[in-house]
């Protein structure tokens, strides 16, 4: 076979074109060569890895417990709350002077069970040094939170916290969750979660 000019057909040379049979008829090629897309794909991941470590990288060497909140440098909210066990109430107010520690905590919560005994020792550890524990029962019942206490010990004063009041005027998100009050009232800590006294 030959075209028009009298060329064999597969003669490079040839001015008839055909058309290739992988490819539809007037398409054209308008991929990048391949040898980009792994640069491509390369530069990308080595971005985003770069954000990651940035991102990590300004919490690394710190706890991650230790968060910040709108009350840390503020005075603590002025609760009043009942004794999880007997008669009577007790205000942060009438602890000014002191250290105080206030754990908010349930008993259907593991994590609280598990920093529980660490509190106890270290509530009679810093007793003699002006540091007061408070724990203030959240969304419990007190039958249950009592029974808590019966099975892991007591050590410092437990408190309820009908309507959870308390627990929103410090902006408890879950348990546990601990805050450090200082000897003028103001809030300069918080830990989520256990606490590692």
């Amino acid at each position: 076979m030959t075209d028009d000019d009298g060329r064999p057909l597969d003669d490079p040379t040839s001015t008839v074109q055909h058309p290739d049979p992988g490819k539809a008829t007037g398409d054209t090629d308008r991929s990048t060569p391949p040898s980009r897309w792994p640069r491509r794909i390369a530069l990308l991941v080595l971005a985003a890895l770069i954000g990651i470590a940035a991102a990590f990288g300004t919490r690394f060497g710190t706890d991650p417990g230790v968060v910040d909140s709108p009350l840390i440098g503020r005075p603590a909210p002025n609760i009043t709350l009942p004794q999880l066990e007997g008669d009577g109430e007790l205000s942060l107010t009438d602890l000014r002077g002191q250290v105080v520690v206030v754990n908010f905590w349930a008993s259907w919560c593991v994590p609280c069970r598990e920093e529980h005994p660490d509190l106890v020792t270290a509530a009679q550890r810093y007793r003699e040094q002006d540091v007061t524990f408070l724990g203030v029962v959240y969304q419990d019942q007190p039958d249950q939170a009592i029974a808590f206490l019966d099975e892991l010990g007591r050590g410092y004063d437990h408190l309820t916290d009908p309507g959870s009041r308390a627990a929103i005027d410090f902006g408890v998100f879950g348990v546990p969750e601990t805050f450090f009050i200082d000897r003028q009232g103001t809030v300069v800590a918080k830990v989520i979660g256990t606490s590692d006294l």
